[in-house]
């Protein structure tokens, strides 16, 4: 790698870190090519990154960030996953935890809060945005139909007891 390709890995990585919301740092040493791809494939299809990065790059790109104190994970073999969405990234990188002994969680950071492996693990199993979305606006809509329903409910009431009135009267 030359002067100018690093110099372009440290201006995109201090991008990153400076525009999403959570990185996680990972060990992946000992995983196959196939693996890393799987990992990939499986952050991508949940709106989150991976990248493999000289720590030495990374260190310099996290000075002046929000995630500055991330870099005391950065030694050995590791990986950093981001997402702006703050649960995609943790989510995807414990489940694939879960599967792959090979790959350890060292920690990570949501905006300026910096996070251990329990915190990390912690917020994989919050909701994500989306599902959150969907709850909301579950939640806001329910009032509306119940609204509705009971507008309705004196209504029909009141058309089964004319109902039973005229059936009544007919029979008498």
């Amino acid at each position: 790698m030359d002067r100018a390709q690093k110099e372009e890995l440290v201006t995109s990585l201090t991008e990153v870190f400076n525009t999403t919301s959570v990185v996680v740092v990972a060990h992946y040493s000992g995983l196959t090519v196939a693996q890393l791809q799987t990992l990939r494939r499986q952050m991508k299809a949940n709106g989150a990154t991976v990248k493999v990065a000289k720590n030495r790059l990374a260190k310099i790109a996290l000075e002046g960030s929000d995630v500055a104190h991330v870099a005391s994970l950065l030694k050995g073999p590791t990986i950093i996953a981001y997402s702006s969405d703050p649960v995609a990234a943790p989510k995807v990188a414990v489940d694939f935890a879960k599967a792959n002994d090979k790959f350890v969680i060292l920690g990570g950071a949501f905006g300026k809060t910096a996070l251990n492996v329990d915190g990390v693990k912690a917020l994989a199993t919050m909701p994500s945005l989306d599902e959150l979305r969907a709850k909301l606006i579950g939640l806001i809509q329910a009032p509306a139909t119940k609204i509705a329903q009971l507008s309705t409910a004196p209504a029909a009431k009141l058309a089964r007891v004319f109902g039973a009135y005229a059936r009544e009267n007919e029979a008498a």
